[in-house]
């Protein structure tokens, strides 16, 4: 018997059930203090990445006798004939294409490859998926730096050293199994009835994903795209191996020989860095909200 058949006096004297506890909420004094706690690290983790780019931006407009007299003060007088000789020479924007050329053709085959087996993943049933799935998820344990030597050893034999697909392939293959995990979170959150809809509308799984999936999933590619895009432009170590071929030099590998060749000019290494981080911070800040919102939408949509 429910308390709508009983007489109104019992549904009176009925008790009610006590109301679950709310969320406890913090007084005004401790998240105040929380708050400020938290601007405090903030600020003090920014001022760490800060203050060394400062520092080396006006370690570049000073000479080496600024630099031992005031290592920490303004440049007087300023010196910008550092930055000026780095940009007309051509050691610095041979190293920038050939850093470009190799990440643009990194991120294409990376996406691509990863998007279309991604798709198979999430979207094709088949014996042994989940199996494959694991293999690919196994290669995050193995960077390229474990398996350098016969890395080494199969591009000699295919010829590609001195070659940029001698780094484009290899940095391609790594990049697979976190690029197809993130992108299968995406395409399997891809409700079913859509897919079936473009069927009835004559549309086959390869239309269905050009057209529809690969549209829908534009912050999960922006996102992979910009991991590839980064780690390519960072990587030292392969370059480093496959290039002995000084016009083939990436920006990493000739900032590290830029400063062993000028190890006494300290204010023109200083510059030279700075200008090779130009590129890098200008992606950082272009791709930096495509980056957090698709890793923080893939959290939720998995």
């Amino acid at each position: 018997m429910t308390t709508e058949t009983l007489p109104r006096a019992e549904q009176r004297a009925a008790p009610r059930k006590p109301a679950p506890p709310g969320p406890v909420k913090p007084s005004g004094r401790l998240g105040a203090l929380r708050t400020v706690v938290l601007y405090a690290i903030a600020i003090v983790v920014g001022l760490f990445i800060f203050i060394p780019i400062v520092y080396g931006i006006l370690a570049g407009f000073k000479d080496n006798g600024q630099l031992s007299r005031n290592p920490i003060g303004l440049p007087n007088p300023w010196v910008p004939g550092n930055y000026a000789g780095i940009l007309g020479s051509v050691d610095f924007w041979r190293p920038l294409w050939n850093t470009t050329f190799i990440a643009i053709g990194t991120v294409l085959l990376t996406v691509g490859v990863a998007a279309m087996a991604a798709f198979v993943f999430a979207r094709f049933a088949f014996r042994g998926r989940e199996l494959w799935f694991v293999i690919f998820t196994v290669g995050l344990l193995f960077p390229f730096q474990v398996a350098i030597l016969p890395l080494f050893i199969t591009l000699r034999q295919l010829d590609l050293l001195n070659n940029p697909l001698g780094v484009i392939l290899p940095q391609a293959a790594f990049g697979l199994p976190v690029t197809i995990i993130i992108l299968r979170g995406f395409f399997r959150s891809i409700p079913a009835e859509m897919e079936e809809a473009a069927t009835l509308d004559g549309c086959g799984p390869f239309g269905f994903f050009w057209r529809i999936l690969l549209p829908m999933a534009r912050p999960a590619l922006a996102t992979v795209s910009v991991l590839a895009l980064v780690t390519s432009w960072n990587n030292f170590f392969l370059p480093l191996v496959v290039f002995g071929d000084r016009s083939l030099w990436t920006i990493p590998v000739a900032v590290s020989q830029f400063s062993t060749e000028h190890s006494t000019d300290t204010a023109k290494v200083m510059a030279y860095v700075v200008l090779a981080m130009v590129p890098a911070l200008g992606i950082y800040a272009f791709a930096e909200r495509h980056l957090v919102g698709g890793l923080t939408s893939g959290a939720t949509k998995g």
